[in-house]
Formats: structure tokens, C-alpha cells, sequence
């Protein structure tokens, strides 16, 4: 029996309740069905990097780490940047240690919008964005993706710029259409936000997950983007540990010292055994530049497996999801195949009208394929059977 509270309540989320994703949730576990629905592996992380963060916590390191972040795993971190990205960033005041990338999402976001600011997003967008920028008194501004390449109209972010527009947040490679940006990407959104007040906040959570031999084009890869961005990535996404929940952010330390003030009020510090482990596992470059093969050969598996199913996916560049489509084939809602799919054929996916605030529907589901040999095989049988 719940209790009964006398406190009237003025929600700052009146309309957010029980998403899509919770109702997927329920439905899969009353009909235990097979998970190529949710954005984490079911297979194992490296056993060294247990070790290590083992290791680190029998050598006593059970303790706050300082607030950034252990001043090792912030150097790894800038080291790794500029061997990659070619950008140099200061370990000691322009790195950050994370509770997981959506804190750093929401840290950014709080730090640097004010009540009326508007913030510019692109749909289909990973689903804290809006309901983050809301808290903070900010106007969310979602443009849609153009279909079928989910590309950026560069034409349309110029007309929806304003003297309120105080941040764009971009996602790359992107959640859920696997779409990844190119320099050419990166130069106009240079050339757009070029003598303005905004900042760009990147969630790059998937930076090492590219395929058929793409390049990352980050914000750490444009000099004049990375003087106005603050970049979020995740450990967890990384390293198949979704579940210790430590990520990092990147920016000039004039960004970086007012994303710091929120941080401390937060959380203080992240996790430290984990950041001991994570400083001594990046030492190996290739546990992070081996991902990209890693994933392609789940993602060209599961393309293989779908073959003779009635689903027709969509290109996937970056990310461990793709999107398929089913409107050749049935007029039901996305949300309505996705149930039909829980109930009548015991596999779980993602309907991609939950990541618009409109709830637009074209007929697109989504499938993760960070899921082991087992689940892709169970997972494709059962989209195989589906009946055109």
C-alpha cells in the first residue's frame, strides 16, 4: 500500500509519464522475448578490465576521486584525443570525469542554458534531450532528419537560428538511424555558428563504432567547432559496460569551468575504481580501435540472418542499431508492429516514433545488434517468420 502525501505537486514534466519503452519493457518480460531492443550487450566485458577495477578496489582506491576525475585517467583521455582527432585538450582543466554520459548531457545543458534560451536538436533524437532542456526553463526546437538518408538540412537549422538559439546538440554517430557525419557536415555547422553566442553539445557515445572504414568526424576533429563544443562520451558504451555508469566531457576551460560548478553539486566525483581501471586499460589503443570490426561483424551477421525476412533494413554506418521497415508491407502503427512482434513472434525492438516529440510514425522499428551470436540468430528467426 502506497502512501498517501498531502504535498500538492506542480509537475515540471506534466506530460511525461510511462513511455513506450517502459510498456516494451513490461511486455517483453510477461512474454520473455528475445531483447533486440535495448542499447546494451549481453556479452561479457574484457575479464582485464575486471581485473583491473578489481584490483584497483583490493589496492584500497574505495575513495572520492578528486572532482574532475583521477588526474591519470584525464591525461589517458587527452592523449587519446589528440592521437586521434589531432586536438589537443588540457588534462587538467578541459577533461572530465562523468557519472555516465547522460549526467554529462544533463550537467552541460543545465550549466549553460537559461530560462528562454532556445535549443536546436535533431529527430529522431536520443530521448532525454527535450525533456533536459525543459527543466531548465530552455525552449527544446526538434527539426527533423530528411529521409530516408536521416541527413542534417543545413538550410533549415539556418532559418530556425535566432538571437535566443544558445545551443545545437548534435549526435554522432547517430541514435537510433546508425547515420554518421562527414567533414562536409562539420564545415557547414562551422560556417553557421561562426560569429554567434552558441555552443554545440556532441554526444559521441558511439565515437569508435563506425564501419566500412569511416572516419569519426567529431567536434575534436574541426578546430573551430572544438572551440565551442562540449563533446560527451561514455566509457560504458565503449567497453560493453553500460553499468558502471562513468563517461566524460571535453571543452575549452572557459565552457568547462561552469560545467564543473554543476558537476560538483551533483554528484562530486565518479566512481573510483572504475576510473583507475578505465586509466590502465586505455593504455592498450587497440582495445578502443578494435570496436568498429568488432561491431561490423555483428551488423553485417544480423544483415545476413534478415535476409528472408519481410523487413527491409536501412544503411547503418555507425552505432550498434539499425532501423528496418516494414510499410511495404503492413499499415499498423510502429507501435502497434512492435507489441504484434512482442506477443505474436517473442522479440522485442524499438518503435521509432519514440524518439519524436510528435510521435511521427514512418514505419520504422529499431534492432540493436550488441547482442550475442545466440540472440541475433533467435532474434532474426523470429523476424523471419513475421508474415507480409
Amino acid at each position: 500500500m502506497s502512501l498517501k502525501s498531502p504535498v500538492q505537486i506542480s509537475s515540471k514534466l506534466p506530460d511525461v509519464g510511462t513511455t513506450i519503452f517502459s510498456v516494451i519493457g513490461q511486455l517483453s518480460t510477461q512474454h520473455k522475448a528475445i531483447n533486440l531492443s535495448q542499447g546494451a550487450p549481453n556479452f561479457p566485458c574484457d575479464p582485464a578490465l575486471v581485473e583491473a577495477v578489481s584490483r584497483a578496489m583490493r589496492e584500497g582506491h574505495n575513495q572520492y576521486a578528486p572532482m574532475t576525475g583521477l588526474p591519470a585517467l584525464r591525461e589517458a583521455l587527452a592523449n587519446k584525443v589528440h592521437a586521434l582527432y589531432g586536438q589537443r585538450y588540457d588534462p587538467a582543466s578541459e577533461v572530465l570525469i562523468t557519472g555516465s554520459a547522460s549526467q554529462g548531457i544533463y550537467m552541460a545543458i543545465s550549466a549553460l542554458v537559461h530560462p528562454g534560451d532556445e535549443v536546436i536538436f535533431f529527430e529522431p533524437a536520443f530521448d532525454s534531450y527535450a525533456p533536459v532542456v525543459r527543466l531548465q526553463g530552455g525552449k527544446p526546437i526538434g527539426l527533423k532528419l530528411q529521409m530516408p538518408e536521416f541527413a542534417i538540412n543545413w538550410d533549415e537549422l539556418q532559418a530556425a537560428l535566432t538571437s535566443r538559439t544558445r545551443m545545437i546538440i548534435i549526435n554522432t554517430p547517430h541514435n537510433p538511424s546508425a547515420q554518421v557525419l562527414t567533414p562536409a557536415d562539420l564545415d557547414r555547422l562551422a560556417a553557421l555558428t561562426r560569429h554567434t553566442n552558441i555552443v554545440v553539445l556532441s554526444d559521441e557515445v558511439y565515437e569508435h563504432i563506425l564501419f566500412d572504414g569511416r572516419k569519426h568526424c567529431g567536434m575534436a576533429t574541426h578546430p573551430d567547432l572544438a572551440e565551442r563544443s562540449v563533446i560527451v562520451s561514455s566509457f560504458g558504451k565503449t567497453f560493453h559496460v553500460t553499468g558502471w555508469r562513468v563517461g566524460y566531457c571535453l571543452a575549452p576551460a572557459a565552457l568547462m569551468t561552469e560545467l564543473v560548478k554543476v558537476h560538483q553539486f551533483m554528484m562530486y566525483a565518479a566512481d573510483t575504481p572504475m576510473q583507475v581501471g578505465f586509466a590502465h586499460y586505455l593504455q592498450n589503443a587497440e582495445n578502443y580501435l578494435s570496436l568498429s570490426s568488432f561491431y561490423q561483424q555483428k551488423r553485417d551477421h544480423l544483415q545476413t540472418l534478415m535476409q528472408n525476412s519481410p523487413f527491409r533494413l536501412l544503411p547503418c554506418a555507425g552505432s550498434f542499431f539499425m532501423l528496418a521497415s516494414y510499410g511495404h508491407f503492413s499499415n499498423e502503427s510502429d507501435s502497434e508492429m512492435v507489441k504484434r512482434l512482442i506477443v505474436d513472434h517473442g522479440v522485442a525492438t524499438i518503435p521509432l516514433s519514440a524518439f519524436y516529440m510528435d510521435g511521427t510514425d514512418n514505419k520504422l522499428i529499431r534492432l540493436s545488434f550488441a547482442k550475442d551470436d545466440a540472440t541475433l540468430q533467435a532474434g532474426a528467426a523470429a523476424l523471419c517468420d513475421v508474415k507480409q
